[in-house]
């Protein structure tokens, strides 16, 4: 067989798409898109590296910070909830072996992200609208900088995300709880106890132990959903709000004098951000390497009824945490930024090292293991977050905020390398182990370009992040452009290590391609052939 023949058909693979249940397709419509939206976040990343070591001639200034505003939020609606969604959707019935409640509504789900990420992305591709992600008072609305037009199609777009985030928490609960048709009734609260680690809890403290009705990973989901409920609530309100100011905007009425008291909107807006930066993302993840660990291992996760309890722990945790975004604003109160900014921050790293600890403890108990594809990236993930969180915990000083909190060292050993690093490389270990059963058996087209993925994103990662830091270290400021080459040498290498990411990127994107033929990404997105009502996961 030729190259030509493998990449139009995938026979290699013998993937046949008109196999996949309507679930299967779903879900890999989800993982593609998520990883279509990946690349626009990765080459509008490698745009505004190079913009920083020399500015194109293309492109704007006004179009670059537009860029910097849409960029994250391409990653993070566009990319990572895709994934996640489509991956948990699947999950979720397949752990608990019934049905999911809806799949009309996981459909829904799907365009409302796709559809909204695009909407936003193209608003501010077109008009410039740039207050950059943090949306803070009055900045959106200030209309002598900013296209309101741009502004309110990028507000729309947001809000058509959110609705479908809402759908996905909907059809999780729902499909934990409800008693499909000719099943006996389900305990619907005992369920939801299970899921919120009530019964992980019990077990500490009780010597008669008591079987979980709901799986580890099941519970991870149900606990981070409730913090991607809780944050979808904040933004859309916000979204409302300014929103608001943007009509009144249009028919020439200011509301920028209006009683909104800019530090109690400073505080709602960063608890509800950080809730899906401290708090789903790093729930999402620990149930994801649990899942992962007991996958690759077959073994019994390593001291569970202290893992569902730390999960718990974990979402009190993630609703107490946001001050210390501003731990350098004078207005906010002390005992906000000592309580919340840097004592309840710095428990993180308990909860985190817990899920780190068992995971590796899970792992270590079922040695030797053969180095799989994803085993690797499943250690390059716990590398990412044992990098990045001491990074983030190192920010929750109020004397080293000071120093550290507008550089780029926040973006770079922090976030970057939190979400390429640690976030990224647990995702693509979830896509390599899930993807011979959402692909009914498909073999991966190359394990070369599989090698070269792995070790692209980890040393492209850490690298950015880490020159980055250094950049941040001697005085880079974020959200910041510099014309006279100070930090060129750092921005040179963190450009390099960035292309090496996109390089990654690529031969990971060509490897599932060629694994199962273009006619085979096309079938994906085709309506299944087969009935919804044998969409029965344990016959997957």
């Amino acid at each position: 067989m030729n190259f030509l023949q493998t990449l139009i058909k995938g026979e290699q693979a013998l993937f046949k798409p008109d196999s996949l249940t309507p679930m299967q397709k779903l879900t890999l419509r989800f993982v593609v898109i998520g990883l279509v939206y990946y690349a626009f976040a990765v080459i509008e990343g490698m745009l505004m590296r190079i913009y920083e070591i020399q500015p194109i001639p293309a492109i704007s200034t006004n179009q670059f910070f537009a860029i910097m505003t849409a960029h994250p939020l391409v990653g993070i609606f566009g990319s990572t909830y895709s994934i996640v969604f489509g991956a948990f959707l699947f999950l979720v019935p397949f752990l608990m072996k019934k049905p999911l409640w809806s799949i009309k509504l996981a459909n829904w789900n799907f365009w409302l992200v796709t559809i909204g990420t695009f909407t936003f992305w193209f608003s501010g591709f077109l008009t410039h609208y740039a207050p950059l992600y943090t949306l803070y008072w009055p900045l959106p609305v200030d209309f002598s900088q900013f296209s309101v037009i741009g502004g309110i199609f990028f507000i729309l777009g947001i809000a058509l995300v959110m609705l479908g985030t809402v759908f996905f928490v909907i059809n999780v609960f729902a499909t934990i709880t409800y008693t499909p048709e000719g099943w006996e009734k389900q305990p619907c609260g005992a369920l939801i106890g299970s899921a919120l680690g009530i019964s992980g809890i019990r077990n500490l403290f009780s010597r008669n132990k008591k079987e979980h009705l709901v799986s580890l990973p099941v519970a991870a989901i149900a606990r981070g959903t409730v913090d991607v409920a809780l944050n979808s609530g904040i933004i859309i309100f916000t979204g409302i709000l300014i929103l608001v100011y943007m009509v009144f905007a249009l028919f020439g009425v200011s509301l920028k004098d209006t009683a909104i008291d800019a530090l109690l909107y400073k505080n709602w807006f960063w608890w509800g951000l950080d809730l899906v930066a401290d708090g789903l993302v790093l729930i999402f993840v620990a149930g994801t390497w649990y899942l992962l660990a007991t996958l690759i291992t077959g073994k019994k996760l390593f001291m569970e009824n202290i893992a569902r309890a730390a999960l718990f722990v974990e979402l009190v945790v993630s609703w107490t945490v946001w001050s210390h975004h501003l731990l350098s604003d004078q207005a906010q109160p002390g005992f906000l930024k000592v309580l919340s900014g840097e004592m309840v921050t710095a428990f993180e790293l308990i909860t985190q090292g817990l899920a780190f600890f068992i995971t590796l403890a899970t792992l270590w108990s079922a040695r030797p293991l053969k180095m799989t594809n994803p085993l690797k990236f499943l250690l390059g993930g716990l590398l990412g977050f044992a990098l990045a969180v001491p990074a983030g915990i190192m920010q929750a000083d109020i004397g080293l905020n000071r120093i550290l909190h507008n550089t780029q060292w926040v973006i770079g050993p922090h976030v970057h390398v939190a979400v390429l690093v640690g976030l990224a490389m647990t995702l693509y270990a979830a896509i390599y182990i899930l993807f011979p059963i959402l692909t009914n058996g498909a073999q991966l087209y190359s394990q070369k370009l599989a090698n070269f993925h792995f070790w692209g994103q980890l040393i492209g990662g850490v690298g950015m992040g880490a020159f980055m830091g250094m950049a941040g270290l001697h005085g880079m400021l974020r959200r910041s452009l510099y014309v006279n080459g100070e930090f060129n040498t750092y921005m040179i290498l963190a450009a390099l290590c960035g292309a090496l990411l996109l390089l990654a990127f690529l031969a990971f994107f060509f490897n599932i391609v060629m694994s199962v033929g273009i006619n085979g990404v096309i079938g994906i997105f085709m309506p299944s052939k087969l009935k919804t009502k044998e969409l029965v996961p344990s016959q997957v």
